[in-house]
């Protein structure tokens, strides 16, 4: 019998031995998943795996990125709400995060409850490009030629809710005119769309489509953001080629399940920004159109509260439903 015990008392040191080791473990000591909520190819998707690229050479662990595409960004947004809070599954995120409070009456998770914000990391504004088809070389020329034929000319979205739907809508309120939405599952597949003919024009992000602009695949007609690119000086605003007022903008970063550990949100904080401050990153971000944008977790919460109560804002004016 004191045999069995002393038996039982080791396994039960050795288990707890073990467990404080495996705590003790710096983070992270196994491969970390970032799930982007949206279809490969696209403007998130494309930074998102530059930043897991960056952060898996920086901390020598593998940072992975999972495609969980669906509706608007809903799908992959719940599995990491679901996820266990230890740092090992992120999320993602652009405008959509901020907008889906709005248009959905009900969502599988809290946008601001269930999720620890960890960094703003970019914004990247919307170019308005067309398919060369389209008869039109400018936003004035745009606006005329869709006040000709209403609900003829066809735009391209990632689905009712994306930033793209969102952008053209407001475009169709703030220019008098109405474009005719297609929805995609995606930005990507939205934008080969526009690449292939099928649709006419797409308000894409501007690192996805920078590269169509310059080989003449697509033409640029304006960009969203307030102020010119620098990587596209040339371009105007749309605000200054016909829209006074306007302006849309991809906000970008990371979050984790809420509870997550502050320690695990600083280290990935800090090696966010690490990884985004680098010559090359700087370099790389603004030939794709991107600005970097980094702050602090409390930082990134204020906003995406700000932008929420913008968005919403949008979507009750427009009185958008999902399709």
């Amino acid at each position: 019998m004191r045999r069995l015990r002393w038996q039982h008392q080791l396994v039960a040191t050795i288990t707890l031995l073990s467990a404080g080791m495996a705590l003790a473990q710096p983070y992270p000591s196994k491969p970390v998943r970032i799930v982007v909520p949206f279809a490969p190819g696209g403007g998130t998707d494309v930074i998102a795996r530059y930043l897991a690229a960056g952060l898996t050479e920086s901390v020598k662990r593998q940072f992975i990125v999972e495609n969980r595409a669906g509706a608007n960004a809903i799908i992959g947004t719940e599995v990491v709400a679901r996820s266990p809070a230890d740092g090992y599954t992120l999320l993602f995120v652009s405008s959509p995060h901020m907008v889906n409070p709005s248009m959905y009456a009900k969502l599988p998770f809290d946008t601001l409850r269930d999720f620890a914000p960890v960094s703003m990391i970019a914004s990247s504004p919307y170019f308005l490009v067309t398919h060369p088809s389209l008869p039109v070389r400018n936003v004035k020329e745009l606006i005329a030629l869709a006040k000709k034929q209403p609900d003829q000319i066809l735009y391209g979205s990632g689905g009712s809710g994306s930033s793209a739907h969102l952008t053209a809508e407001l475009f169709n309120q703030m220019a008098g005119v109405k474009l005719r939405e297609v929805p995609f599952k995606g930005a990507g597949p939205a934008l080969i769309g526009t690449l292939t003919g099928e649709i006419s024009l797409v308000f894409g992000n501007a690192l996805t489509v920078k590269p169509y602009i310059e080989n003449g695949r697509l033409r640029a007609l304006g960009i969203a953001s307030a102020q010119r690119s620098k990587s596209a000086p040339d371009l105007p605003t749309i605000a200054e080629a016909g829209v006074p007022g306007f302006r849309s903008d991809a906000v970008l970063g990371m979050l984790a399940p809420a509870r997550t550990p502050r320690t695990i949100i600083d280290t990935l904080n800090a090696e966010s920004h690490k990884v985004m401050r680098l010559q090359s990153s700087v370099d790389t971000m603004r030939n794709m159109a991107v600005d970097i944008a980094l702050s602090t977790p409390e930082e990134f919460g204020s906003l995406i509260e700000s932008e929420m109560q913008r968005w919403g804002k949008v979507v009750r004016a427009l009185n958008l439903k999902p399709l």
